[in-house]
């Protein structure tokens, strides 16, 4: 079993980089396989609602990490976003890249274990956590839960190593993450029906 973690900040090494780790750690030590993504720092399209990928089954452009990270999520067993707070939200180029990747995926993300986790110098942690975990309840992926919501503080990596709360929160995400696929691989239940997708248009 495989959990991707995405790096979602510019910085490959910096806060939200220590708390995956820590993550992941903790997953490892549960004998789960771990790969962390970092998205990088060049620039990246937004979705232009021209709705080919719903016939290519991926982004039309394809010239950033959007394909790659839509791959790598359909080949891991559950997958983490991790995102540095910005304006009380997720960075504005995890999150284009995440709105390509979710409108593209056409369910094949469905049924994964997944979960958000967040690092900021002070606060919007929640409203940044809240943003994160709507595309996975959009995405009938079950959303793994720790002891608190998932985030830690500090201005730097080595503040985040201080925050004994935040890496607790982020061990206890890699207990019940490791908890969930192997009940998962055990159970091996008949997935949940699927009805087709229906849409109220309020505007009539």
């Amino acid at each position: 079993m495989k959990v991707l973690l995405i790096n979602g900040s510019p910085n490959e090494k910096g806060c939200t980089y220590t708390a995956l780790s820590e993550v992941a750690k903790t997953l490892n030590e549960q004998g789960i396989e771990t790969q962390i993504f970092h998205i990088g720092k060049k620039a990246v399209h937004g979705c232009i609602d021209c709705n080919a990928c719903q016939k290519l089954r991926k982004c039309v452009f394809n010239d950033d990490v959007a394909n790659e990270i839509l791959a790598l999520m359909q080949k891991a067993d559950g997958v983490i976003i991790g995102s540095p707070v910005y304006y009380a939200g997720p960075n504005g180029a995890l999150c284009a890249l995440l709105d390509r990747v979710f409108h593209s995926s056409k369910g094949t993300l469905a049924f994964k274990p997944a979960a958000a986790v967040v690092s900021a110098r002070r606060s919007g942690t929640t409203a940044t956590f809240n943003r994160l975990n709507m595309y996975f309840t959009m995405n009938r992926m079950p959303v793994v839960s720790s002891q608190y919501w998932n985030g830690v503080h500090g201005f730097t990596p080595e503040d985040v190593l201080k925050d004994e709360e935040g890496l607790q929160t982020m061990r206890t995400l890699g207990y019940n993450m490791a908890w969930m696929l192997k009940n998962i691989e055990s159970g091996k239940q008949e997935l949940p029906k699927i009805e087709p997708r229906k849409s109220t248009h309020f505007i009539r």
